[in-house]
């Protein structure tokens, strides 16, 4: 393969926890292992958070050091920028100039998230990529008429989708005859190792609890963002198995945290864990036995058949996955390490099924990872599927 000039654009800095951070770092791993001169890249004006802080500013100190660091600890320490694009002189990594040049040399620029809006110094990019890693929102948007989304589209090239199941006759995803490249969510297996722990007690999985904006209206239903509505549907999980359950789970309000705790759930925070990406972080996925979590109400009942950059960490660690059905099932092998669920009824049913020959589900769910998820062939496949391979 011919090597080719990369261009990742994230929110890594933008957003410094464990899950954005490795949603990108996987990707640049896998185009790196390629043999490709891959830069990641945030520029924007969106202000970035800063823990330290604990509020959104334009300090952009510590999203600097984040990406620096990470960067490095991957290889592509001299591969980066941050630039706040309504700051004058707030361009680090490389200067101004030499990120124009970067947009106008390379072959491809990949909007990984789709959170940037592209500006005229990135329009240079002669072949532009939206990878959509949250499908079914922007696609009921652009069936409401919303412009900001349309725009968003048309400012690229080709439209990559996690959403698997897209066009599948069980999806109904309006996707009014666009054309989509799936992809999903690739997974260095050098970084993420399986971790063989057979006394592990509990089932885990980390994320956010109530998320507010974000709901859609179409057709005369709303599909709804947020993941408590889905948390709510598997609340009386811990009633219906011995297995012990804990959620890392961002939660603002005491009562929703009282509420799960009152069901039976162990409820921890996520915080201080995913601002170590590389040690706390890893390692609560490495401790735990297996994950059960769910996916936003838009997925399930559109059946997008989306699929979680975390469940795939844990597939990698070897940990199996019980995971609220999407339609992924379509198009990844289930019924060992990795199994989709739709009523407490069966998610109950799947935690006794690993648990009654736990070994034999953690070297499956190790396979899957390898066999569907390794980040080389995630990366190939995509680039092939854009016409760049």
């Amino acid at each position: 393969m011919t090597p080719l000039r990369l261009v990742v654009l994230g929110m890594m800095g933008r957003s410094p926890f464990g899950g954005q951070t490795w949603l990108y770092l996987n990707w640049l791993r896998g185009f790196q292992r390629l043999g490709h001169d891959v830069w990641y890249v945030e520029d924007d004006t969106v202000w970035p958070y800063h823990p330290d802080e604990n509020a959104i500013t334009d300090d952009c100190s510590y999203a600097v050091r984040h990406i620096g660091d990470s960067l490095a600890r991957i290889g592509l320490g001299d591969r980066w920028a941050f630039r706040l694009a309504d700051r004058e002189g707030a361009c680090f990594g490389m200067s101004q100039p030499q990120l124009a040049d970067l947009y106008r040399s390379c072959d491809a620029l990949l909007n990984v998230v789709g959170a940037t809006d592209l500006r005229d110094d990135q329009l240079e990019a002669p072949f532009r990529v939206y990878v959509e890693t949250d499908p079914v929102t922007s696609e009921l948007r652009l069936a409401n008429g919303d412009e900001h989304t349309r725009i968003a589209f048309a400012n690229h090239h080709a439209i990559a989708t996690y959403g698997e199941n897209y066009g599948a006759p069980d999806c109904r995803v309006p996707l009014d005859g666009r054309r989509y490249v799936k992809t999903r969510q690739p997974v260095d297996l050098d970084l993420w190792p399986g971790a063989d722990d057979p006394d592990a007690p509990l089932f885990t999985t980390i994320g956010n609890y109530r998320h507010e904006g974000g709901d859609v209206v179409y057709d005369g239903e709303i599909y709804r963002w947020s993941k408590h509505h889905e948390w709510e549907r598997f609340i009386d999980l811990p009633q219906l198995t011995e297995q012990p359950l804990e959620a890392a789970l961002k939660i603002d309000d005491p009562a929703d945290r009282e509420r799960l705790e009152r069901h039976g759930w162990r409820v921890v925070s996520p915080f201080a864990m995913s601002l170590d990406v590389f040690g706390a972080y890893q390692d609560y996925f490495r401790r735990s036995r297996g994950e059960f979590t769910v996916a936003k109400d838009q997925n399930v009942r559109l059946r997008s058949g989306w699929f979680s950059e975390r469940d795939v960490c844990y597939l990698a660690s070897g940990k199996p996955v019980v995971a609220q059905d999407t339609g992924f099932g379509n198009v990844i092998p289930t019924g060992a390490g990795l199994f989709p669920v739709g009523t407490t009824e069966e998610a109950a049913a799947a935690i006794e099924e690993v648990n009654g020959d736990y070994r034999r589900h953690c070297r499956a769910a190790r396979a899957v990872a390898e066999e569907h998820f390794e980040a080389r062939a995630v990366a190939t496949r995509l680039l092939r599927d854009l016409g760049l391979a």
